[in-house]
């Protein structure tokens, strides 16, 4: 790691950091701070997981001399509390963290213990893979993303810097709330579209190959994350059971609704009740924040691209040269066809100018949002 003065800062967090859990998380996080010449000790149950995670340079194996400035928990939910616990007092003078995705149960469970939490900030990275593992470990998956830190009135103003510094130097932006408000967002934006993904994908597993043959952007896109493993999501329903059954309730009774106009759609209010609930959906994604978390929305454009290498950045490569920034993009594949259909967003003032400049320079355009 450079000095301070050769053009790089100082780090937010110092000393060594103990990582105990060396999945998907602890691994990425180790990765993060090892490649930032920080000093990170892993630790798991598993001697095959952890020296798969320190063989692909997510830290050293801990050792039993290590005095760790902060030590980050990240097991699965239902041994959270346990280990937490048993970090607390095996290292008196450290700061303890942990990043599992459930917040209020091992906060109350560890209460009901009657442990000591002065030195405990639980914490949470909105970040992820649907593949677990050190193998599948990333030290960008934190960048941008959202890390959740619970503080109460006994946190010390040190320990929160310390935590939170953490989140900063790993790229992700810390945001305070209580355990209670943590555990009812993530139940929204998280837990129960994990159980509609994976509900909807499950029909697709008796279906026809001819209809899957149809498949377009919009199944894969709302089936993505039901590749996820159910040993983890049955830990983390479980954990979070009461407000994610709040919300699947009321989403039962909007299918119920809709199950019930279209039964008869040419009954009167039929087709209203089925605009309503396009409509309030149509309100909903207006609502999610966009690039950077701003609430500016883009238009999309879709550009066939040929599949042969080289395509998709000379594809890049002329929208720059056409003073066009991409927003986004989403990549479909055309089954049995030799392209690809790119849905690239853009500011909605360039949108005409990069369709012209693109088909002045051969470019096929498959359609706009405002076709």
């Amino acid at each position: 790691m450079q000095a301070v003065g050769q053009g790089t800062r100082a780090s937010r967090v110092s000393g060594t950091i103990r990582i105990v859990g060396a999945g998907l998380l602890g691994a990425s996080i180790g990765h993060a701070l090892s490649a930032k010449g920080i000093d990170v000790a892993l630790d798991d149950t598993s001697p095959a997981q952890l020296r798969l995670a320190a063989d692909y340079g997510a830290g050293r194996l801990a050792r039993r001399d290590d005095a760790p400035s902060l030590v980050v928990v990240a097991v699965p939910p239902d041994v959270t509390a346990e280990v937490v616990e048993a970090e607390l007092s095996r290292f008196p003078d450290s700061v303890i963290t942990d990043v599992a995705s459930v917040k209020l149960e091992p906060y109350l469970a560890l209460r009901a213990r009657g442990v000591d939490l002065t030195r405990y900030i639980g914490s949470h990275p909105l970040a992820g893979r649907e593949r677990g593992g050190a193998i599948s470990a990333r030290a960008d998956i934190f960048v941008g993303r959202p890390w959740v830190v619970c503080r109460d009135e006994e946190t010390r103003s040190a320990d929160l810097a310390l935590v939170e510094g953490l989140a900063l130097e790993l790229g992700a932006m810390p945001i305070e709330m209580t355990p209670e408000e943590h555990d009812r967002s993530v139940a929204l934006t998280s837990h129960v579209p994990q159980v509609v993904a994976s509900l909807l994908a499950a029909r697709l597993a008796d279906a026809d190959d001819d209809a899957l043959r149809l498949t377009g952007q919009g199944l894969r896109d709302t089936t993505r994350i039901a590749a996820s493993a159910p040993e983890l999501w049955v830990q983390i329903l479980g954990a979070n059971a009461a407000p994610v059954v709040e919300i699947l309730d009321a989403l039962a009774a909007d299918l119920s609704r809709v199950s019930d106009a279209l039964r008869d759609p040419a009954r009167s209010g039929a087709r209203r009740a089925v605009a309503e609930a396009i409509r309030l959906g149509n309100e909903g994604v207006e609502r999610l924040p966009g690039k950077h978390g701003q609430n500016r929305r883009f238009e999309q454009l879709v550009v066939m691209v040929d599949d042969t290498p080289g395509q998709l950045a000379r594809l890049f490569g002329e929208l720059g040269e056409l003073n066009v920034n991409v927003e986004d993009l989403r990549l479909e594949h055309s089954p049995g066809a030799q392209f690809g259909l790119a849905e690239i967003s853009v500011a909605p003032s360039v949108l005409r100018g990069a369709i012209e400049g693109l088909e002045s320079r051969g470019w096929r355009i498959a359609g706009t949002t405002n076709d």
